[in-house]
């Protein structure tokens, strides 16, 4: 299994970079709308349709997605959208978490698919436009999220094996801990400090996601790391709930060793359109 994991990471990492680095966005748009229409297939399998109709909902979510593309979205300020969006995760998630396991089966289907395919368009759109504002913003959103998830392992296992460990949410993520939410909070918090005096003392050419917060003051760059991060975990969260209600350990087999792209985008779908939010908010401020 861990040769497996290596082997898909590895793989994954020659085909992301060079689109991430490239000087155009287009590469990177590309590979987004491959992962998105992934994610729609996976989504409609979570969600008890059968293969056509799965293959046709992962097709529905790259088409609306070029609709968006060709429509100029990729270019174009969308407060209101990111705002719409932060409303849907923010209240969504609280509901969705407080429904539970046994209550997901309830929420008609209809408007599952409805809302998830939403949600991966919204994460392709803002993955996009951070690609755009540049490559230091983006990495700077995609770091926020892979800090958080170091941040939480280790935290859980420092603390959480020496204490009780307090759990999240054991009915939908056994191994995730209160601890951990801190370590990953903590984490960040560093992150986001170091980044933007890195980006300070080189002059970056365009900005990270920290340093348009901390131009804004010091207590918007806290208060926005730690709502990113609590998002991040939101995402993951609602995720295994939605797989745990299906009966399933990964959204699919397609990244042999790491499951399902949804497994690997779970905390990105809600932090790349708040990161944007956040952003446009804090530059037109």
């Amino acid at each position: 299994m861990l040769k497996q994991r290596i082997i898909t990471a590895i793989v994954l990492l020659a085909i992301v970079l060079p689109a991430l680095f490239y000087p155009s966005f287009v590469p990177l748009a590309v590979l987004g709308l491959v992962m998105m229409g992934a994610g729609g297939w996976e989504w409609g399998r979570l969600n008890g349709l059968g293969g056509a109709a799965s293959l046709l909902l992962g097709a529905l979510c790259p088409l609306l997605c070029l609709l968006a593309w060709q429509a100029g979205w990729l270019e174009q300020r969308l407060p209101w959208l990111w705002s719409a969006a932060a409303l849907v995760w923010v209240l969504g998630g609280a509901l969705l978490l407080r429904l539970g396991v046994a209550g997901w089966p309830r929420v008609p289907r209809t408007l599952r698919l409805i809302v998830g395919i939403a949600l991966l368009c919204l994460a392709w759109l803002a993955l996009v436009q951070a690609r755009i504002a540049g490559i230091n913003f983006l990495l700077s959103v995609l770091c926020l999220v892979w800090m958080a998830d170091i941040g939480a392992y280790f935290a859980g296992r420092s603390f959480g094996q020496r204490l009780v460990a307090r759990k999240l949410a054991p009915a939908i993520s056994p191994g995730k801990s209160w601890e951990g939410v801190w370590g990953g909070m903590l984490g960040v918090l560093v992150l986001a400090f170091g980044w933007s005096a890195l980006d300070a003392a080189t002059q970056a050419h365009s900005p990270s996601l920290y340093t348009l917060l901390a131009q804004r003051g010091t207590w918007l760059l806290v208060l926005g790391a730690l709502f990113l991060t609590a998002l991040s975990v939101v995402g993951d969260l609602a995720e295994s709930l939605v797989k745990r209600s299906a009966g399933m350990k990964d959204s699919s087999g397609l990244l042999p060793g790491h499951g399902g792209v949804l497994d690997r985008i779970d905390a990105l779908l809600p932090t790349l359109p708040l990161a944007m939010m956040l952003a446009q908010q804090a530059a037109s401020t």
